[in-house]
């Protein structure tokens, strides 16, 4: 069976830090209150939005565990888990309190550039490392080479833990053939924010979103109304958040919308080097954004 608790928004939760550059838990836990307040579905801890492969151990479990206290149990949780060596990723499943999560999310290996049974069988050796819920995560344009649908078909019928692909190639047409030769109760979660209304008219189940940082009530509103495939009412908040949402990866993720987040007074903008804030022109043009919007 599908799991249910994974339908609908859930937003990959940036991690922000203070001026001194150390995890700000304050404005950590005022995140997750906005999400609830947004009534989103669930939350995606560690992903690349917040900033996991720049965290250290300890980080990352303060992270987790601000979280969990702030979430008290009120929506689900997602824990990214992946990496380009697959017995580290293991190791690290094998080693980590996965009870609070739902799920893991893992990322297909980068750098090393698997070929496709490379890519079958790392995600092979991790299903059979746990029994916890698994969510594929295929994003060419930071892994460097894509997880084909042909492959993550293979993988989905393989592998009954490996529960959902978040999809984040921007090729519809690749969605649409996993979507069309998937098992039936494997999930297709939209990986790009301003591609989910047509993977879910295609048959997706939702997103793991970005822009519900910041705008968490009406983004998740859009997903529920394409849920009920009332897509006229959908349409208006997708384009009222689309031009936002292009600007938020403009110069680069989290950076923008970390900002656009500091313009909401939620965090501040910092980000870890190598990463930076945004340049000028895309400060200004969310700032300009962010004010109209309404």
């Amino acid at each position: 069976m599908r799991n249910k608790n994974l339908i609908g928004t859930g937003v990959a939760i940036v991690t922000p830090f203070d001026k001194k550059g150390h995890i700000d838990t304050s404005a950590l836990t005022r995140i997750v209150k906005h999400l609830h307040d947004g009534n989103v579905e669930y939350i995606v801890v560690l992903g690349t939005t917040g900033e996991s492969v720049t965290l250290n151990k300890e980080e990352k479990k303060q992270v987790i565990e601000t979280v969990i206290k702030a979430n008290g149990n009120k929506i689900p949780l997602v824990l990214g888990i992946g990496g380009n060596n697959t017995a580290d990723v293991i190791q690290t499943i094998d080693k980590t309190d996965l009870k609070p999560f739902e799920a893991i999310l893992s990322v297909a290996p980068y750098y090393n550039k698997p070929n496709q049974e490379g890519y079958y069988q790392h995600y092979k050796a991790i299903a059979k490392s746990t029994k916890k819920d698994i969510i594929l995560y295929n994003v060419p344009g930071r892994t460097g080479s894509n997880v084909l649908a042909e492959t993550q078909v293979r993988i989905a019928k393989d592998f009954k833990n490996i529960i959902a692909t978040k999809e984040a190639s921007g090729n519809i047409e690749q969605i649409m053939k996993i979507i069309h030769h998937k098992p039936k109760d494997f999930m297709v979660i939209s990986g790009d924010d301003n591609l989910t209304l047509p993977v879910i008219a295609a048959g997706g189940v939702g997103v793991i979103s970005v822009v519900a940082n910041a705008f968490p009530k009406p983004y998740s509103e859009m997903v529920r109304l394409s849920l009920k495939y009332k897509f006229n009412e959908a349409q208006k908040l997708h384009y009222g958040l689309m031009n936002i949402t292009d600007q938020l990866f403009a110069d680069g993720n989290p950076g923008g919308i970390k900002y656009a987040l500091s313009l909401l007074n939620k965090c501040e903008a910092y980000v870890r080097l190598p990463l930076c804030e945004p340049n000028e022109k895309v400060k200004q043009t969310l700032k300009d954004l962010v004010k109209n919007y309404k």
